[in-house]
């Protein structure tokens, strides 16, 4: 049975149930490692969710069922998701293959605790004045994943927009524990405005430009050990040049987001983008590192360093890491795949932009096919 290489139509929330059998198994998926597209779209209150495959132009259904589900984030194959009624899952897009979470409910920490508000609802509670705080849906959701070789190991982080703690657990638990953000946090370490997951290492970009490191390879009820940095001062951003001024008065910026990211080598970036207002959507980055002599913590001044180029590496910023540049899988070199700004922490309302940022020659890539499509997320991902 031959599939068509378009989406002829949005399929209703009907459609969708009864569709399950009729799902080709006899897609051919791009040689592991390829980058992919996970689309999510939205009509008449059902979701749907599709794979576009940019070496052929073309977007597929999966072989199983992923209506309903919101992708909060993957590694290789493996998404992490949560359905309208919060239940969150591991599931493998190209199978059957499945991992049941624990409840939200289950979070176990000193200062927090997560009641249900009927199917659909939670609401985190402090335990010292037991005074709900405002539900939750799972629009409010956000969560980082890592998936070890094989799935001998993955670690799960999750948190609701605004609020001072962060979820986590690992294979084998059947529980989440508490990473406070805030209260017994170094107040330059304190809040969320980005986060990266690589093994066992969780990076956090707090609201203060500081970033702090966390190693969640520990065992116990609490499993966790701040390694952050002891420097002073938070990571300034230097002035944009001359020629980037001129650019930037001329064409109104109309959003801008700032995040991390970390290299295969462990060093941590910080991404600034911006998007300029005209026709074009067109779209700038810079990255940032820090002054290797400015790591001393007895070091006053921390203004970061312009990193101009990635060599053979590409940055996928939905996973916040780089990967090895790769021709051969489409992957292209000293370039940023990028979707949206704001995976983590939603400040404004924004759409996404798919395109990949070229840094040597400052040119942008869009995918103009997707325009078709009613595109309400999107993320980059690399099945392995």
């Amino acid at each position: 049975m031959q599939r068509s290489t378009t989406l002829k139509r949005r399929l209703s929330c009907t459609d969708l149930e009864s569709a399950k059998a009729m799902r080709s198994t006899l897609i051919q998926w791009p040689r592991a490692g390829s980058p992919l597209l996970m689309l999510s779209a939205e009509k008449d209150g059902c979701r749907s969710n599709s794979v576009y495959n940019p070496a052929d132009d073309r977007v597929d259904e999966t072989k199983s069922d992923l209506s309903g589900y919101r992708f909060l984030g993957s590694s290789g194959k493996w998404f992490l998701v949560v359905d309208s009624q919060l239940k969150l899952y591991i599931i493998d897009v190209f199978s059957e293959g499945r991992i049941d979470l624990p409840p939200l409910e289950s979070l176990k920490g000193s200062l927090y605790k997560i009641e249900r508000v009927g199917e659909n609802k939670v609401r985190n509670i402090l335990f010292s004045d037991l005074s709900p705080g405002d539900p939750h849906t799972a629009e409010d959701l956000r969560g980082r994943l890592w998936v070890g070789h094989n799935k001998e190991d993955y670690v799960v982080v999750w948190h609701f927009e605004m609020n001072d703690f962060l979820g986590f657990c690992k294979k084998g638990d059947d529980h989440y524990r508490e990473i406070l953000t805030r209260t017994d946090v170094r107040r330059e370490l304190r809040g969320v405005k980005d986060m990266v997951l690589k093994g066992y290492s969780l990076y956090v970009l707090a609201i203060r430009d500081f970033v702090r490191h966390l190693d969640l390879s520990g065992h116990g009820e609490d499993g966790i050990k701040d390694v952050s940095e002891n420097h002073k001062l938070p990571m300034w951003m230097p002035s944009l040049s001359m020629d980037e001024q001129v650019r930037v008065n001329i064409d109104k910026i109309t959003s801008s987001s700032e995040s991390i990211a970390v290299t295969r080598s462990g060093q941590v970036l910080v991404v600034y983008s911006y998007e300029l207002g005209n026709s074009q959507r067109d779209r700038m980055f810079h990255l940032y590192k820090r002054d290797p002599k400015d790591l001393d913590p007895n070091t006053y001044l921390t203004r970061l360093l312009e990193v101009h180029s990635l060599g053979d590496e590409a940055l996928f910023l939905d996973l916040g890491t780089t990967v090895p540049a790769d021709h051969t899988r489409g992957i292209e070199p000293n370039s940023i795949y990028f979707t949206r700004g704001d995976r983590i922490r939603h400040r404004n309302p924004s759409r996404p932009d798919i395109c990949v940022f070229n840094l040597t020659t400052k040119t942008i890539k869009h995918r103009h096919t997707l325009s078709n499509f009613n595109v309400k997320d999107a993320q980059w991902f690399l099945p392995s």
